[in-house]
């Protein structure tokens, strides 16, 4: 894949991200597209190849951080959050258990 394909894939990688992660809340939607764009916009001129790879690994490195970190929470009281996870954060609940299972 080229330099440019790549580039782009991440960008979008990012804003699919965001779109996921800060679901229904519109300001941080807006603010995450900013600041995506404008880092994008900011190193369109790079022609380093060594600099764009390292940038190229930063970004999908934020993805996978927002992708598999981030949880959305929202005040509904003054000490009470609600928390909205996401269904891919979700795992299976194994009770746990002292006792080693035996092999049958």
């Amino acid at each position: 894949m080229g330099t440019r394909l790549k580039v782009l894939s991440v960008f979008k990688a990012l804003h699919r991200t965001r779109m996921a992660v800060f679901k229904d809340d519109n300001k941080v939607l807006t603010a995450a597209r900013l600041k995506i764009n404008e880092e994008f916009r900011k190193n369109k001129n790079e022609t380093s190849e060594e600099n764009i790879k390292k940038m190229i690994k930063m970004g999908s490195d934020v993805e996978v951080v927002l992708r598999e970190t981030v949880v959305q929470m929202e005040h509904i009281g003054d000490k009470t959050l609600l928390l909205r996870p996401r269904e891919s954060l979700l795992l299976e609940n194994v009770p746990y258990c002292d006792q080693p299972r035996k092999k049958s």
